[in-house]
C-alpha cells in the first residue's frame, strides 16, 4: 500500500531527485555533480542573486564581492585547478595571479613583510630577515608543508598495505593532529614579531592561535604556498560559471526563494522528502541537501524537536565563527602612487595575537579611533580588467563579535536611526584605520557602504552572521565537524561547517556530499576534463592579455571617460 508521501508526490508535479538549500559555492558544486548524472536538481535561494558569500553586487556601477578575496592551488595541477576543471567550469573562468612578489602584504604595528609565491623564496626571505631563526624557520614551515601533503594524502590511501602503512604514511599530521597552533608554534619559534607574520592569515579563518587547529592552518598556508588568485569579474563570475554549468545539465536555480522548513515524514526513522517555502508551497524530492549552516539547516528548517538527544547537544555546544564589518569603497585616486598593488593587506599591532584577537571579539568596538586589525584589498587592481581608468574599488574588512549588534538583530527596514548612527561611528573607525595603509585615501572616497552583521544576516541568512561557518578550532574540524550525511534519512548537508570553508573548501564539500548522495569516490567527479583549461594572467602585468581583454579595459575606460566628461559639464 502506497504511504501518503507517494500518493503526495505522485500527485505533484513539482517533485524532483534532490532540492538543494542554499546557494553558496558547495550547494552549487552538489548541483553541477547531480544534474550531469542525470538527476533532476532544484537550487533553492533566499536572496535574489546566488552565490551565498561568493555573489558580487554593484554600488553606482562598481562591482564587489563580500566573500571571495583570493584562491589558492590554482596552477597546473593543482587542487583547486583540478576542481574547476572537473566541474567542467574552467573554460568560462579567467583568473588572475595576484603579486608574485607580494600577495600578502603583512603590517604588524610599524613592521612590514611580503609574502612572497613560491616556499622557498618564503624560507629564504624570513630567515634573511630573521637570521637568529633561520634553522628553525626551515623545520616550521617544512613541518607545516608535511602536514598538508599527508592531510591531503588522506583519501588517496587505499588498498590493505597502504592502509597498514598509515600511521608512517601520516606520522606528522597524526603527531600534531591534536594541538592547537599556538602550542605547535611556540615549539619551534621564539621570535614574537616572527610568530605573529607567520600567523597572520589566522584572518582566513577566524580563529587566533590558541584556538586554533595547527591541522587546519597548516592546510590554509599550504593552500597559499604557490600565491594567490582573484577571478575577473569578482566571486559572480564564478557563481555564474557554476550556475551556467547546472543549467547545461537540465538543473533548475530559483532565487528571491526562501525555504521555511524542511518537510519531514514521521516513521521508524524520520526521512526528509520536500521543503515547504515561505509563501507556503511545497515542493518534493528524494533527498534535501542543505548548503545553509549547520544552526540554521538543524535549528531552523527541521526543529529541535525532531531531532535526537545526542544532536541537540552537539548543536548547544557549537560555536559559530566570529562575524564581521566590511567598509566597501570606492575612490578616485591614484592608489597605486599611495603603495597599493593586487597584493592584499593584513594589519595587527606588534603585540600577542591571542591577546588582540581577544579583545576585538569582546571590547566594546566603539572604543579608540582606528580599528588596529583589517584586511584591506584593491579589487581593481586584481582584476585590472574592471577598472575603468578613474575608479578603483576597496573592501576592507574586520572581525568583530555579534553582540555588539544583537539589539538590533530584530529591526525591518527602514533601519532606525540609531543603527544607521551607530554604522557611522564604525565607518569613520574603519577609514581611520584603512589611512594607516592608505594616507589621504578620505580626501577621495566616491561612495562608501559598510556591511554589518545584520546585513550578512540579511543576504547570507547565517547564524548571527558568521563568515566561516562553525568555529575552525579542535572541537568543529575533522571528526569533530558535522557530517555530510544527516541523522535524517534523505537530508545531507555541505559547505563551510562540513569540510572545510572559504570557496575553494566549500566547493570541494559540495563535490563530496554528491558522492555520497551517488556512491563513487569524490575523485570521480572532479577528474580534470581534458578539453577545460583555465586561463591566468598576472595582475601586474599586461603584457600577455589576450586581444579580447584589452578590448574590454578600452571600451570600459572610455565609457567611464565620456560619462566624467558629462558630469564635469553638468
Amino acid at each position: 500500500m502506497a504511504n501518503r508521501y507517494d500518493i503526495i508526490k505522485e500527485s505533484s508535479t513539482d517533485s524532483y531527485d534532490t532540492i538543494i538549500i542554499g546557494s553558496g559555492a558547495g550547494g552549487l558544486a552538489t548541483a553541477i555533480c547531480l544534474a550531469r548524472e542525470g538527476q533532476k536538481v532544484l537550487v533553492l535561494e533566499q536572496h535574489d542573486v546566488p552565490g551565498g558569500w561568493c555573489h558580487s553586487f554593484y554600488l553606482n556601477g562598481h562591482r564587489f564581492t563580500p566573500g571571495v578575496h583570493y584562491v589558492g592551488l590554482l596552477g597546473e595541477g593543482e587542487a583547486t585547478n583540478d576542481l574547476y576543471r572537473g566541474l567542467g567550469i574552467a573554460n568560462d573562468l579567467v583568473f588572475f595571479r595576484m603579486n608574485p612578489d607580494a600577495y600578502e602584504h603583512v603590517h604588524v604595528g610599524e613592521e612590514r613583510f611580503d609574502f612572497p609565491a613560491n616556499f622557498d623564496k618564503l624560507i629564504s626571505r624570513l630567515s634573511a630577515r630573521f637570521p637568529k631563526e633561520r634553522k628553525r624557520i626551515n623545520k616550521y614551515l617544512n613541518l607545516t608543508k608535511k602536514v598538508s601533503e599527508e592531510l591531503y594524502s588522506l583519501p588517496y590511501i587505499k588498498g590493505f598495505w597502504q592502509k597498514l602503512t598509515l600511521p608512517y604514511r601520516t606520522r606528522h599530521f597524526g603527531k600534531y593532529g591534536l594541538f592547537t597552533l599556538r602550542r605547535v608554534i611556540n615549539w619551534h619559534i621564539k621570535d614574537p614579531l616572527l610568530k605573529n607574520i607567520l600567523n597572520i592569515q589566522c584572518g582566513d579563518h577566524g580563529v587566533q592561535p590558541r584556538k586554533a587547529a595547527f591541522v587546519l592552518h597548516c592546510a590554509l598556508m599550504y593552500h597559499y604556498f604557490q600565491g594567490g588568485y582573484y577571478p575577473m569579474g569578482g566571486g559572480g563570475a564564478l557563481i555564474k560559471a557554476m550556475t551556467n554549468a547546472i543549467k547545461r545539465h537540465g538543473g533548475e536555480i530559483r532565487t528571491s526563494t526562501p525555504v521555511r522548513r524542511i518537510i519531514l515524514e514521521n516513521g521508524i526513522r524520520k526521512k526528509a522528502v520536500g521543503v515547504e517555502l515561505e509563501n507556503g508551497n511545497q515542493l518534493f524530492a528524494d533527498r534535501i541537501v542543505s548548503n545553509a549552516d549547520v544552526g540554521i539547516t538543524y535549528n531552523q528548517l527541521i526543529g529541535k524537536e525532531h531531532l535526537s538527544q545526542k544532536l541537540q547537544k552537539k548543536l548547544e555546544k557549537t560555536k559559530y565563527s566570529c562575524t564581521s564589518l566590511m567598509l566597501f569603497l570606492t575612490v578616485d585616486m591614484d592608489v597605486r602612487a599611495a603603495g597599493l598593488d593586487s597584493g592584499n593587506i593584513w594589519m595587527m599591532p606588534n603585540r600577542d595575537a591571542d591577546d588582540f584577537y581577544d579583545e576585538i571579539l569582546t571590547a566594546d568596538i566603539t572604543q579608540g579611533e582606528a580599528f588596529d586589525g583589517m584586511f584591506i584589498s584593491c579589487t581593481t587592481l586584481k582584476d585590472p580588467a574592471s577598472f575603468d581608468g578613474v575608479h578603483h574599488t576597496i573592501e576592507a574588512i574586520t572581525f568583530i563579535d555579534y553582540q555588539t549588534f544583537e539589539k538590533f538583530k530584530d529591526e525591518k527596514e527602514p533601519r532606525t536611526q540609531e543603527y544607521l548612527d551607530f554604522k557611522e561611528r564604525l565607518t569613520q573607525k574603519m577609514l581611520n584605520g584603512i589611512e594607516k595603509a592608505v594616507p589621504g585615501i578620505r580626501d577621495h572616497i566616491v561612495h562608501s557602504e559598510l556591511g554589518t552583521p545584520i546585513t550578512n544576516e540579511y543576504y547570507i541568512n547565517t547564524t548571527d552572521g558568521n563568515v566561516y561557518g562553525t568555529e575552525k578550532s579542535l572541537k568543529h574540524i575533522g571528526p569533530f565537524a558535522f557530517k555530510a550525511k544527516s541523522e535524517i534519512e534523505n537530508l545531507y548537508l555541505c559547505g563551510a561547517s562540513i569540510l572545510s570553508h572559504g570557496v575553494a573548501g566549500a566547493s570541494h564539500s559540495g563535490v563530496d556530499t554528491a558522492s555520497i548522495i551517488l556512491g563513487c569516490h569524490p575523485d570521480d567527479l572532479k577528474k580534470p576534463q581534458e578539453d577545460q583549461q583555465l586561463r591566468i594572467y598576472e595582475a601586474e602585468d599586461a603584457s600577455n592579455y589576450p586581444e579580447w581583454m584589452l578590448k574590454k579595459m578600452e571600451v570600459k575606460r572610455a565609457r567611464a571617460a565620456s560619462k566624467s566628461t558629462k558630469e564635469s559639464i553638468a
